[in-house]
């Protein structure tokens, strides 16, 4: 792998805690910037499924050593035609307008990929050029993301920001995603139809502003009965305006929240 391109993986599931909390796990973000690809989707719409599908893939269709964070956001705006996505959040809707009021284009629609902030609708052939294009720069920033078991179903998150310039500007985002989601549609346009989502954001917290090149966001989260903490991982990000400058998961940990 070359070493640009790398994630540091600090310590995964290597730091003792009591026997019902699992492990801790630290990663620092690597010298290249990672791609932060987000979905923005919706079960009850009947184009989204093969979007899915591309994001449950991803790691398939791209390059060996690509560095890379996949996060689905299930939007809310679709819910009024039939199907209620129970994995739909209303501050998605808004994030999904959020990057478009930087940009030309500011039609919100699904399914809809940005890559670091950036629209890409030619997902289906060019997200492996981009995400080469991105691993291609040198971060301007490194972040470090430790997820630490308290409990049985309970676990703190920290994301440390920091950048060899004081006068960077941007702010520092959290979130937490499942994989391996099964859904029976019922009605509207997928009636009838099993979706599966990998990736799937599920709690969202930030932003929190640079301040002299440095941020901090440190959350303790409970979590709720019915999400499978084996598939869970946490995320972190720095955005500036519409540009991702950075971004990392736990993803390579074992398991990713450290909880077993």
């Amino acid at each position: 792998m070359n070493p640009l391109n790398a994630t540091v993986l600090i310590c995964a599931c290597c730091v003792a805690l009591p026997s019902t909390a699992g492990t801790a796990c630290t990663v620092k973000s690597g010298v290249a910037t990672a791609a932060l690809v987000e979905l923005y989707t919706s079960e009850g719409c009947s184009s989204c499924p093969p979007a899915d599908l591309q994001l449950r893939q991803l790691h398939q269709v791209l390059d060996a050593g690509a560095v890379v964070v996949p996060l689905a956001l299930h939007v809310s705006y679709w819910d009024r035609i039939g199907w209620k996505d129970i994995f739909a959040q209303t501050r998605f809707d808004a994030r999904q307008s959020a990057l478009l009021s930087f940009r030309k284009n500011r039609v919100a629609y699904t399914p809809q990929f940005f890559v670091n902030g950036e629209e890409l609708r030619g997902w289906r052939n060019d997200l492996p050029t981009t995400v080469r294009q991105i691993n291609a720069k040198v971060a301007p920033l490194s972040i470090t993301l430790t997820s630490s078991p308290i409990a049985t179903a309970s676990v703190t998150l920290e994301a440390n920001a920091v950048a060899p310039d004081p006068h960077l500007a941007g702010a520092l985002y959290l979130a937490v995603s499942e994989s391996a989601l099964v859904s029976q549609v019922t009605r509207g346009e997928n009636s009838g139809v099993t979706l599966r989502h990998d990736n799937t954001a599920r709690l969202w917290f930030g932003p929190i502003p640079l301040e002299k090149g440095r941020a901090q966001l440190r959350q303790q989260i409970t979590l709720p009965d019915g999400w499978n903490r084996q598939n869970l991982q946490a995320v972190a990000f720095v955005q500036e305006q519409g540009d991702v400058l950075q971004a990392v998961s736990t993803a390579q940990c074992k398991p990713a929240l450290g909880l077993s």
